[in-house]
């Protein structure tokens, strides 16, 4: 396939990272020749220096023979524009835009993009996807990471072992035999910053990050077993009142466990925006790092502190101070994957990557075939995949022993008549079930032909 990614930047690098390593033609373009560079030279990829909008420009990226076109830029009109002139003078197919402005992902304005008016087939909001995954963090506090399957009913999720972690030392083997019943499956394992998918006689230490999918009736279960206990989220302090923490907080509003929330944030007029448009929300105005204002927003009391402004690094030292004051869970949103291994010694229990975000949704709607949904592991070291298993599938009418998965790749569960079904030997892989597959980004080509999903994009 051949396909035009606008916008070099974290997430446009990634996305070309993803593609150009599974054999796709894949062509750059940015106005930063920097950027450009980077990508050329890191990536077996083609780049063009120019305005993504310009239509000369994307004539030389190859847009007269180009499938699709992802508009990742750092502007909404940027973008915009030029997945009309994609549509409008070269006929590319499918579109792809990634836009932040709130007023433009308004419902009541979603007939702007019809291919008659504006044509993009797909809009990616950051924002509401990053607040997503702030929620699913705050519905599993116990854990680092979180995701759905499954439509719900399966669930990845990363678990720090702890030192009273009942089965540290445990071979997965011994694991399974233990707990036969159980719908979870050990799929990844980082250690010593290492991420890597285990064996069956692999142990688990103490100071590893494990990433387990379940059935999401068992999670609870699983979380003990693993030595977490998983508490209800009843007041919640979010730092940061962008776009971010207004979407979270809107929601913990509409929630009818009716959890209190206060929010700080350091723009007065921001600050302001954030009052009137909430309901129940108390909103503080000042700064999320004054240790007086937390004790004012009773963060001591709180369940969670949420810390996501536009800040990295006040977003971690605002988690610090928190749990310094008491507050027993702090999620941080960070762009820099490289502050990620901190989190850990700083006792910061849970992160949000938007670029992984971002990525991960951008893939569910780029990937081959029957593929529902993707997710994107660390530093796009891996990726938790979604499919549909297709009759011309080769693992298709096969048992799950005789399945020649390569090393990297570890199924975590199939969705079987609509059921949660745990991986064993004996299990029959059925034409239509449904499968989430763990790999590891070398292996993901080979995972495709094994769902035999690079026949058609569309």
């Amino acid at each position: 396939m051949k396909v035009i990614i606008c916008g070099a930047g974290q997430v446009g690098w990634q996305i070309a990272r993803h593609l150009s390593g599974e054999r796709n033609d894949v062509t750059v373009v940015d106005n930063n020749p920097e950027l450009v560079r980077r990508a050329s030279e890191t990536l077996d990829v083609n780049g063009i220096t120019g305005h993504a909008s310009y239509p000369d420009v994307l004539d030389r990226a190859g847009a007269r023979d180009a499938d699709m076109i992802i508009a990742a830029t750092h502007s909404d009109e940027v973008n915009m524009v030029t997945c009309q002139v994609a549509h409008s003078v070269f006929a590319i197919q499918r579109k792809i835009a990634r836009l932040r402005s709130q007023s433009y992902l308004d419902a009541i304005y979603s007939d702007l993009y019809r291919r008659d008016h504006m044509p993009i087939d797909v809009v990616i909001s950051p924002e509401k996807e990053v607040a997503e995954a702030a929620l699913q963090r705050l519905a599993a506090p116990a854990t680092f990471d979180t995701e759905n399957f499954f439509d719900g009913k399966g669930q990845l999720i990363g678990i720090t072992i702890d030192e009273t972690c009942p089965v540290i030392n445990t071979p997965l083997r011994q694991l399974t035999d233990l707990f036969s019943t159980l719908k979870a499956i050990v799929v990844g394992i980082r250690r010593d910053g290492t991420l890597f998918a285990p064996e069956a006689g692999d142990q688990i230490f103490a100071g590893d990050s494990c990433y387990v999918f379940t059935d999401r009736e068992d999670m609870s279960r699983t979380l003990e077993i693993f030595g977490k206990r998983q508490a209800k989220q009843e007041r919640v302090v979010i730092i940061g009142g962008g776009n971010v923490g207004l979407a979270v907080a809107k929601r913990l509003e509409r929630r009818a466990d009716r959890v209190r929330v206060k929010m700080i944030e350091r723009d007065r007029k921001q600050a302001e925006r954030a009052a009137d448009a909430l309901e129940r929300t108390i909103v503080l105005h000042g700064d999320g790092l004054d240790a007086n204002l937390l004790e004012e927003a009773n963060v001591s009391s709180a369940d969670a502190v949420l810390a996501v402004t536009d800040d990295d690094k006040t977003n971690m030292l605002a988690s610090v101070r928190a749990k310094s004051q008491g507050c027993p869970m702090a999620i941080c949103l960070t762009n820099d994957p490289t502050l990620v291994p901190l989190m850990g010694p700083l006792d910061i229990d849970a992160y949000i990557n938007p670029r992984a975000t971002t990525v991960s949704s951008i893939l569910r709607h780029i990937r081959h075939g029957r593929v529902r949904g993707v997710y994107s592991i660390g530093d796009a070291e891996a990726e938790m995949i979604e499919a549909q298993v297709l009759g011309t599938s080769p693992i298709a009418g096969q048992k799950l022993r005789d399945i020649a998965f390569p090393e990297g790749v570890l199924l975590g569960g199939v969705l079987k008549d609509g059921k949660v079904v745990k991986p064993t030997g004996s299990l029959r892989i059925d034409e239509g079930d449904s499968i989430a597959i763990f790999a590891m980004a070398s292996d993901v080509p080979e995972v495709e032909r094994l769902l035999q999903v690079s026949i058609d994009y569309f």
